[in-house]
C-alpha cells in the first residue's frame, strides 16, 4: 500500500481557479481567430462558472443564485 501524499495548498481553490481563467484567457489573446482559441475561451467560461458555484455553495446560509 502506497502512503498517500498530502499537498498543502497555497492559495484557495477559488483563487486558482481565477487564476487558470486568466491564464487561459491570455493564451486565447496571443491566438489566431480559430477552433483552438474558442476551446481556450470556453474552458476559460467554464473556470468562471465553477468558480461562481464553489463560491455559492461555499456561502453561510446557501442563497439561490439570483
Amino acid at each position: 500500500m502506497s502512503a498517500r501524499r498530502i499537498l498543502k495548498k497555497s492559495s484557495t481553490f477559488e483563487y486558482r481557479l481565477a487564476q487558470e481563467a486568466v491564464n487561459l484567457r491570455q493564451q486565447a489573446s496571443g491566438m489566431p481567430p480559430g477552433i483552438r482559441r474558442m476551446e481556450l475561451l470556453r474552458k476559460a467560461r467554464q473556470f468562471d462558472a465553477s468558480a461562481e458555484v464553489n463560491k455559492w455553495l461555499t456561502s453561510p446560509g446557501l442563497q439561490p443564485p439570483i
